[in-house]
């Protein structure tokens, strides 16, 4: 099948409300050049930090939980300013359709990569970029993607959509387990664990060897422990202090202080989020008496990313799907993702794609 010259796709025109979000037909597929592939997207996974993005959340003139941003902002992305229009869509599962020169990929091999690409500069050796962020991502029909960022899933037994629910996830919660050596037999406590990070991260711990505690609300309970949690706390439910070996957090918010006492001394805490607000308060005291270890988790290694692509071609995780939306119902998907009544992950197709 030939390539067409333009596809559908969603624009982010600015940072803003759903109206930011435009749908476009005209939009040009691009063409790979020396080292790069272009991809033709299965399915793109909904992911809090494309809504962060959308809104401004990363600018440090917002100091609210993601669903309070009303100010305008002006450098709202990873990275600082975004180029307008840009297409979001950090979670990519798509199929080669074409390559540039120098390249070890061929047409039809199924493919995934991280959302976090890194490109190390002079001066910054842990520089990276983000899909659909500082570069074009998955919401549209193709995504041209630098070949070394890739990875081949074509055996895995994952469907398009569950390998479109792993990399950011999946990604951020390996990396999470990672810097903060989870390890066999540790006690692990995990917040917002029936959010995407949180749920990959019950499954993850477990899969290691560490016994595991979500925090979640009461309804979502038994779907958290489904996934590997020996028991939950409900958010409102005061913890029990000096019982973890580690914390695992993506919310922050007014419950910070008490996380870092939920910790024995010695433990460490790894954070990826903040979606309950980003400026938090404790008592320096109760973290360097006790040995405290904190972890700001966001640069991956390529190891983190590669020790996935061998589960999922393994078949050893698998995602909670919730829903599936036609990319053109992205504001809805959107929503409902922000409602946070559905579990796990929501994933998107685009015209032509089937779930």
């Amino acid at each position: 099948m030939a390539i067409p010259n333009t596809m559908s796709g969603v624009y982010l025109t600015g940072h803003g409300g759903p109206e930011v979000l435009e749908w476009r037909e005209d939009i040009p597929v691009p063409k790979p050049g020396p080292g790069q592939v272009l991809v033709r997207v299965a399915a793109a996974g909904v992911n809090n930090t494309d809504i962060n993005t959308r809104v401004g959340w990363y600018s440090s003139d917002v100091t609210g939980a993601t669903d309070t941003v009303e100010q305008d902002v002006e450098a709202g992305g990873w990275g600082g300013a975004l180029h307008f229009p840009r297409i979001q869509g950090g979670d990519l599962c798509g199929i080669v359709e074409m390559v540039g020169e120098g390249v070890h990929f061929s047409p039809g091999q199924r493919v995934t990569c991280p959302i976090n690409l890194p490109r190390p500069r002079p001066g910054h050796p842990r520089g990276f970029v983000a899909l659909g962020s500082e570069i074009d991502g998955a919401f549209a029909q193709y995504c041209l993607v630098e070949a070394d960022d890739l990875y081949d899933v074509s055996t895995s037994p994952l469907s398009d959509v569950e390998v479109a629910a792993i990399p950011c996830a999946f990604g951020t919660a390996e990396n999470l387990l990672t810097r903060a050596g989870v390890t066999a037999g540790q006690k692990v406590l995990i917040t917002g664990a029936s959010g995407g990070v949180g749920l990959a991260a019950v499954q993850l711990a477990s899969l290691r060897g560490a016994t595991v505690w979500g925090v979640t609300g009461a309804a979502k309970a038994k779907v958290v422990m489904s996934q590997g949690a020996r028991a939950t706390f409900d958010r409102s439910e005061p913890l029990p202090q000096d019982m973890f070996d580690v914390v695992i957090d993506v919310v922050g918010g007014p419950a910070w202080a008490s996380l870092i006492l939920a910790l024995k001394p010695g433990g460490h805490y790894a954070v990826s989020g903040a979606i309950a607000g980003p400026i938090v308060q404790a008592d320096l005291r109760d973290i360097y008496l006790r040995d405290i270890t904190i972890h700001g988790c966001t640069h991956q290694s390529p190891e983190v990313f590669g020790r996935l692509v061998e589960l999922m071609n393994s078949g050893r995780i698998k995602p909670l799907i919730s829903c599936t939306y036609p990319l053109k119902d992205i504001a809805q998907a959107q929503a409902d993702f922000q409602s946070k009544t559905l579990p796990g992950k929501l994933v998107l197709l685009p015209q032509g794609a089937i779930a």
